[in-house]
């Protein structure tokens, strides 16, 4: 007897895969809601200011949230491929799957589907997470616990410590400064942001281009692992090794993103200082932009020169009452 969708009522739920990380939705939820509350001020903004503010707040989250997501996705290096394995330890069933390896900062995810995806009656859609964090080990005999798929394995295995590719060591310690220097690139966007709202636009520029420099320095301490001999994963009858992926591409972007807007910011602040000022609206009041909404004001020269005589009150005294 079951309830609905085929969900029996005493025993535990079917297993599902893997879909999203919650960490990396919950940033880009973070960010999409201060981007809605930054952007609710944009009707109180008058002139052509208001497409200069929407386009700073644009460009700066998508900075922020870029950085700060690079830390948790699992595609910084990632390689897949369909080949013919074994399914499951003391069974000769073979299956035709895609296998793939998506490797991060704080760990790999390994992906196993089904092609098709129902076979012996199976459905055959794995996607398992294993952090640097944890003792790789212990997880290591948890997925045999659990009985998981042969190729799932196979490829675990060459991440403890007692592989001979020692491959735990090279993408632990690259994760590790990649993602000290990208948290150190999100201060320095921090401090760019607030630079950029006080009359300093200059050093905002160079904050970012320094959070250009350490999203570089990320990438090449990320790099370090293609310069030593790569572990060859071979299953069945093929094999791969891993290449760079969409995360780390994105790192290079954003880095290029903030080298440009820095560069940009620290020529116009030397060749037209004023503007510069005005645009990011840093030691102007607001009449002093070009606006028609801005009246006229007249000084008041005789109050200004001091040329004031103003009556001298005679001093009451008591014997005057």
């Amino acid at each position: 007897m079951t309830f609905y969708n085929d969900i029996y009522p005493f025993y535990p739920l079917q297993r599902t895969a893997f879909i999203v990380s919650g960490r990396l939705l919950t940033i880009i939820l973070v960010f999409l809601m201060l981007a809605v509350g930054l952007l609710l001020i944009l009707p109180g903004i008058r002139g052509k200011m208001r497409f200069f503010w929407m386009f700073r707040i644009i460009i700066s989250l998508f900075i922020g949230v870029v950085i700060v997501a690079l830390n948790f996705t699992n595609s910084w290096a990632e390689a897949r491929m369909t080949t013919n394995a074994t399914y499951k330890s003391f069974s000769n069933a073979v299956i035709q799957a895609e296998v793939g390896l998506h490797v991060g900062l704080y760990g790999i995810n390994v992906t196993l589907r089904g092609n098709p995806i129902v076979q012996f009656n199976e459905t055959i859609n794995y996607n398992e997470m294993f952090s640097w964090h944890d003792i790789v080990e212990e997880e290591y005999e948890q997925a045999l616990v659990k009985g998981l798929p042969n190729p799932i394995l196979y490829i675990v295995e060459k991440f403890t410590l007692g592989s001979p590719c020692g491959m735990i060591f090279q993408y632990r310690q690259s994760g590790r400064f990649a993602s000290a220097t990208l948290w150190t690139a999100f201060c320095c966007w921090m401090l760019a942001n607030i630079l950029f709202s006080l009359p300093v636009v200059l050093y905002a520029g160079y904050m970012t281009m320094a959070t250009a420099a350490f999203i570089f320095f990320s990438m090449a301490s990320f790099s370090t692992i293609m310069n030593v001999p790569r572990c060859v994963f071979s299953i069945g009858e093929d094999s791969f090794v891993t290449e760079y992926s969409h995360s780390f591409w994105l790192a290079l972007a954003t880095g290029l993103l903030c080298t440009i807007v820095g560069i940009f910011v620290v020529m116009l602040n030397f060749l037209m200082p004023e503007k510069i000022k005005a645009a990011f609206s840093a030691g102007f009041d607001s009449c002093e932009v070009k606006d028609k909404s801005c009246r006229e004001g007249y000084l008041n020269s005789v109050f200004l020169n001091g040329d004031i005589n103003l009556p001298v009150t005679p001093k009451v005294t008591p014997e005057c009452l």
